[in-house]
């Protein structure tokens, strides 16, 4: 959430920023709301004023007609101060409804555009894995090496569901140690969190959990949801707290399982794994100083760059334009790894970063207290390190040998015990 002075004080600004995104928010209204809070604040500040000056009054030996005077001016300022707080209460409850559907605002050097194809691509590491012969999918070489079965998961839980099988239960394992592994070398503290969060934590870290746009997975009269990333449980995680200044920046990763209602249209780009409503994924978070997130969020970049250059998976690094930002992010780097089944050949997102600055902190009242003594919110950064469902997708199309086999990234074999996944006998 932004500042409602800094809406106010740069409303061209925000509208700006709003069109950018290709959001709907009314900013003027926020404006609106914001001086006819401060208004009713201010005419409340004077009745209370006035209920001191009566009490006060109050004090001491008094003709009766005076006191019964004061008394029956007492009552009436109480009412009028009822009524007065019921009406802050609602146009602050108005104000922050408004407030909320208003975006981050963007780094300068985000591109401008509506969808992914207006993103940049700013580097790229190694290039399209080429085959002497003609490429599968992974949903095709999963079913042949009896690793995957969509079937089973169609029948036993839904669409868009899925079971691990044989190796391919090792391979995911074997990811998440990879990736718990870098991690630790880079100084985050693991936790593995639980899968479920209360609606007010998904509604400070912005996701909405109700209504027809949710992508979430509402459990039904418990105020809870399973959470769609573990971005949700890390950022709610000092909920309400004051950090010390020299705990900061604080690193932490978290694996969870991910549960997301929308798995996407039918088609090449949700094929098999690459959208479905749950999957595993190791997740980076991080809480830091103002000034250090744009350095921290590069460093989250680098280390997702470490991550897949080691499993040896061709990618590019994506700048992801201003309509394919989500709400809370200041800026986002996708990476997008090279996915030789999807439509032929073509780059799928694998990863991505985002500085969301201090917008969720406002939401979720996470502060530090600063060296002049005063509280500060918080920037809070996110980073997937592995999206295990989509790091096999990946990992399966390229690693493919032409006897239909699968060769197993080198980085992992001591995970997962085995080099190479061939077909059953």
């Amino acid at each position: 959430m932004l500042d409602y002075k800094f809406i106010k004080e740069n409303l061209d600004a925000v509208k700006a920023n709003i069109a950018a995104r290709n959001m709907n928010a009314d900013a003027d209204l926020v404006v609106t709301l914001y001086d006819k809070r401060t208004e009713m604040v201010t005419a409340l500040q004077v009745l209370q004023t006035k209920r001191n000056e009566n009490a006060k009054a109050m004090k001491g030996k008094l003709p009766d007609e005076e006191r019964e005077r004061l008394i029956a001016e007492g009552k009436l300022i109480k009412e009028e101060i009822a009524a007065a707080e019921a009406a802050v209460e609602k146009t602050e409850s108005e104000l922050e409804t408004a407030a909320r559907l208003i975006p981050n605002m963007v780094h300068p050097d985000v591109p401008i555009g509506k969808e992914d194809k207006d993103s940049t691509e700013v580097a790229r590491f190694g290039e399209p894995t080429r085959f002497s012969f003609q490429p599968k999918d992974h949903v095709q070489l999963g079913e042949e090496l009896d690793i995957i079965d969509f079937d089973a998961g169609t029948k036993v839980s839904g669409v868009k569901f899925y079971f691990l099988k044989n190796e391919a239960v090792f391979l995911e394992q074997a990811l998440i140690l990879y990736g718990l592994n870098i991690l630790r070398s880079h100084g985050f503290t693991p936790l593995i969190t639980p899968d479920i969060a209360k609606e007010e934590i998904l509604f400070g870290i912005g996701f909405n959990p109700r209504g027809k746009e949710s992508n979430v997975y509402n459990i039904e009269e418990e105020g809870t949801c399973l959470v769609a990333t573990a971005e949700i449980t890390l950022g709610g995680y000092h909920k309400d707290e004051i950090l010390s200044r020299d705990s900061l920046p604080i690193f932490y990763c978290g694996l969870s399982h991910c549960f997301r209602r929308e798995a996407g249209a039918a088609g090449q780009f949700s094929k098999g794994l690459y959208r479905v409503h749950q999957f595993t994924k190791l997740e980076m978070f991080v809480y830091c100083l103002p000034e250090d997130s744009d350095a921290i969020h590069e460093k989250l970049r680098s280390i997702e760059e470490e991550i897949f250059t080691g499993l040896g998976i061709p990618f590019r690094v994506v700048d992801t334009c201003t309509g394919d930002l989500g709400a809370p992010a200041y800026r986002k780097w996708d990476l997008e790894g090279w996915m030789p089944g999807r439509n032929g050949g073509e780059w799928g997102e694998i990863t991505s970063t985002s500085n969301c600055t201090d917008f969720q902190s406002r939401r979720l009242n996470i502060r530090y207290k600063d060296s002049d003594g005063k509280n500060k919110y918080v920037h809070m950064l996110n980073g997937t390190a592995i999206a295990v469902s989509r790091a096999l997708v990946a990992l399966i199309e390229n690693f493919q040998k032409e006897d239909g086999s699968i060769a197993v990234p080198k980085a992992l074999v001591p995970y997962c015990g085995f080099e190479v996944i061939g077909p059953k006998k």
